[in-house]
């Protein structure tokens, strides 16, 4: 069903409005934009599916209601970015409670991420065509293969669905999993303010804490620029552009135009920028942000954390889950650097892993190999 009216999406809607699952999908285009252009919506439940056009379709807000409804599931692979876009193109709408195939794969024993393709032809012997995934979705009109292509994202997540989660009740680790799929419905994570934007520049860790101070003003300027006009940000001003505007610090449109690749600057956005690294640099030092220096181990530490990460694997194959959802290298780290506290000793992991390093550390325990695989002694 190819929706590209509000009537027709409210009819559909209708239709469905009994159903206690929902697998959800989007196509977008970023590349020449601030936020992300939602090219399609793919919906569908056990009977039914169908492909909603945004582009067509003035008023998205009846799938609010849906998309929003705590006794609908919605079910979605490697959903990160859809569920971003959903919220900024439905005007904050926060899809909950999620499902994700892809973690709901890593639970039971398929590699972190998984794709889409595989997931499906693991599950049902359905290979899937990617014949289609390079296409500008935001082009009018769509032939019928792109839209076979776009329903087949979505058509076959119920039934999985239902399988993975027939497995997790026999196994009696629907509480592993839950924990993992509610983190996804927090709003925090699409609401990233213009002042945090820092925190995400290439390269800053060659500023000091006061060049800092002026990367993050000069980033927060940028933000407000790229997201009034939906363009890249990149556009306004590239990364390593920032990095030496705040490590040269120019006070005069001359000297800001030596920095190469400020040269498309017109006169106004000049002086904002000039005006942004100023305030960066008289910004009291009590207000300068913090300087997170990633500590390097030392060869013996790294040699521990790699006995760790055989151990982990060890236990992840016992358990059948991936080893990174039990714990990643970071979480190793700091568990040998601070066992207190650690995530590792908290859920079910404290079962799985947690008390297995514990007991690893303080030599209780040990590692063989027998037979060409690696045993706990």
């Amino acid at each position: 069903m190819y929706i590209t009216d509000t009537d027709q999406l409210k009819t559909f809607l209708g239709s469905i409005a009994d159903t206690s699952l929902l697998a959800v999908d989007t196509e977008f285009l970023r590349e020449r934009s601030y936020y992300p252009k939602l090219c399609l919506i793919q919906l569908a439940t056990d009977s039914v599916s169908a492909v909603v056009d945004p582009i067509l379709i003035e008023d998205l807000s009846p799938l609010a209601g849906i998309l929003g409804d705590p006794d609908v599931t919605k079910i979605l692979h490697a959903c990160g970015q859809d569920l971003e876009v959903l919220y900024h193109a439905l005007g904050g709408v926060v899809v909950t409670p999620i499902f994700d195939t892809q973690i709901g794969a890593a639970f039971l024993g398929q590699k972190m991420q998984i794709g889409y393709g595989n997931l499906v032809e693991a599950y049902t012997g359905v290979h899937l065509a990617k014949v289609e995934s390079l296409t500008d979705w935001s082009k009018r009109p769509l032939r019928e293969e792109q839209l076979r292509y776009a329903e087949e994202d979505v058509a076959y997540l119920p039934g999985i669905y239902r399988t993975m989660m027939k497995k997790f009740t026999e196994q009696n680790r629907l509480m592993w999993v839950k924990p993992e799929m509610d983190k996804l419905s927090d709003p925090s994570r699409f609401k990233d303010s213009p002042e945090s934007a820092y925190l995400h520049l290439r390269r800053s860790n060659s500023l000091s804490r006061r060049q800092l101070a002026v990367a993050r003003n000069v980033c927060a300027w940028r933000e407000t620029i790229a997201s009034k006009r939906d363009i890249p940000k990149r556009w306004v001003l590239a990364d390593e552009v920032i990095v030496e505007c705040c490590k040269r610090a120019p006070t005069t449109v001359e000297k800001l135009l030596q920095i190469r690749g400020t040269e498309h600057l017109k006169q106004p956005m000049l002086e904002g920028l000039l005006t942004a690294i100023k305030e960066g640099k008289d910004c009291p030092p009590a207000q300068y942000p913090e300087i997170h220096h990633h500590s390097h181990p030392s060869p013996e530490a790294e040699s521990v954390v790699d006995l760790m990460n055989a151990l982990l694997r060890v236990q992840a194959e016992k358990v059948n889950v991936a080893p990174q959802m039990i714990a990643t290298h970071n979480d190793l780290s700091q568990f040998l650097n601070h066992e207190k506290g650690s995530p590792l000793h908290a859920t079910w992991r404290e079962d799985v892993i947690g008390s297995y390093l514990h007991r690893l550390l303080v030599g209780e325990i040990g590692l063989t190999v027998k037979d060409g695989h690696i045993e706990i002694l």
